[in-house]
């Protein structure tokens, strides 16, 4: 059985948006097309995002209270509002200018320059508490100081570690940036806090400064590239939408000791996020053999016992391949086309419309595939390209 935690989840459902740049950005775009179409866009209880999954999350925050949702739950207005805006915004040239910028100005590091693109071209001058009450949007950066997750949501602000800050009047671009702040070029992203920020919590060793004054963020990613510490043990079926890169092969490993550094820090990411991946998937995979089990022996179904061992969900990503769903309704995304998009850098730089475009069709096509084989096989079968072409 699959590594999960003991405790039973409450019912609802979580959706995970992992890092990837505007690889990552459009991808998630294609997914939730498709989850708004089918009714599930209103059905999310938690929207956990981490980097380039960020961006996605926390314009759908911005836009939410703008979304017109039918009596089926479908917005009728979610191209316009939400995907349009951000379609033009992954078409712009943003990290090499940041990096350039910041490095020439002595006023301004990479990350308040990173925050000033996001708060120009996206999110204004608005706080986690303009984000809606429901579905709750938790944004995710690494804290460089005490190794944890740090959380940005409306309801709080928080690092196990040192505690939270209660209905934090924290910039989203501010938490969008933290999230997507890669290393070393990006990041840190610093929190400048008051001595009484965080709520106090004598039980907590690192509730003190400099960890609660001046907080240093990174990308999410570094701690969990897919966003699902804050669902997982939270939420009973989870989605996961992951678009993070490959693991890219080297026959000739350089011997500076640098680049071996470097590599071997490479091999270690790569490690924990296969474990990660594995781990869910493979209860996935045990929710649905126990299930099996008892149909088969005329078991009455047991959810308690179904929560403590397993998840209900899926998963589906860019290096997915569409046939493995064994579903022959679903659309026709050959692998090797797929696989190109997958392998696209993770940037935050431009890519061409039509790579846009077709980054959007294969988010869109295999969350139609997943959703509809291990979710609910009786979600219609009415899945359409949102863009000609396909995936190539």
């Amino acid at each position: 059985m699959a590594k999960v935690d003991a405790t039973v989840s409450r019912e609802g459902v979580g959706l995970c948006l992992s890092g990837g740049g505007f690889r990552a950005t459009l991808f998630h775009v294609g997914a939730l097309w498709r989850l708004n179409e089918l009714g599930y866009i209103k059905k999310l209880d938690r929207i956990s995002s981490v980097s380039g999954g960020s961006i996605t999350a926390g314009w759908l925050g911005k836009c939410w209270g703008e979304l017109r949702f039918d009596k089926k739950g479908v917005s009728q207005n979610f191209i316009d509002v939400f995907v349009a805006p951000l379609k033009e915004f992954a078409a712009r040239k943003l990290d090499l200018w940041l990096v350039l910028s910041g490095l020439l100005n002595p006023f301004s590091s990479i990350g308040e320059s990173l925050v000033e693109s996001y708060r120009k071209y996206l999110f204004g001058g608005m706080t986690l508490q303009d984000l809606p009450d429901a579905p709750e949007f938790v944004i995710t950066a690494s804290n460089a100081q005490t190794g944890a997750l740090f959380r940005f949501s409306r309801k709080a602000a928080a690092d196990y570690k040192i505690g939270e800050i209660k209905n934090p009047r924290i910039e989203l671009a501010v938490a969008v940036a933290a999230s997507s702040a890669f290393p070393p070029f990006f990041s840190p992203v610093m929190l400048n806090l008051g001595d009484k920020a965080f709520s106090p919590n004598k039980s907590l060793p690192l509730q003190k400064p400099p960890y609660t004054t001046k907080v240093f963020l990174m990308d999410g990613g570094v701690y969990d590239n897919l966003g699902l510490e804050p669902v997982i043990k939270r939420y009973d079926t989870v989605l996961i939408s992951d678009a993070g890169g490959a693991f890219e092969l080297e026959p000739r490993p350089k011997h500076f000791w640098g680049f071996q550094a470097y590599r071997a820090l490479m091999i270690m990411d790569n490690q924990v996020r296969s474990l990660r991946k594995r781990d869910i998937i493979d209860s996935f995979k045990s929710r649905t053999a126990m299930l099996d089990y008892m149909r088969k022996h005329k078991l009455s179904k047991d959810e308690t016992l179904l929560k403590r061992v397993s998840r209900k969900g899926t998963y589906w990503g860019t290096f997915t391949d569409i046939a493995d769903y064994d579903l022959k309704t679903a659309l026709p995304c050959p692998h090797a086309s797929t696989v190109k998009l997958a392998k696209l850098s993770t940037r935050l730089w431009q890519f061409p419309n039509e790579t846009q475009e077709r980054l959007i069709n294969w988010g869109y096509a295999v969350c139609d595939a997943a959703m509809r084989k291990h979710i609910d096989p009786r979600l219609p079968n009415n899945a359409k390209f949102p863009y000609k072409g396909g995936v190539g």
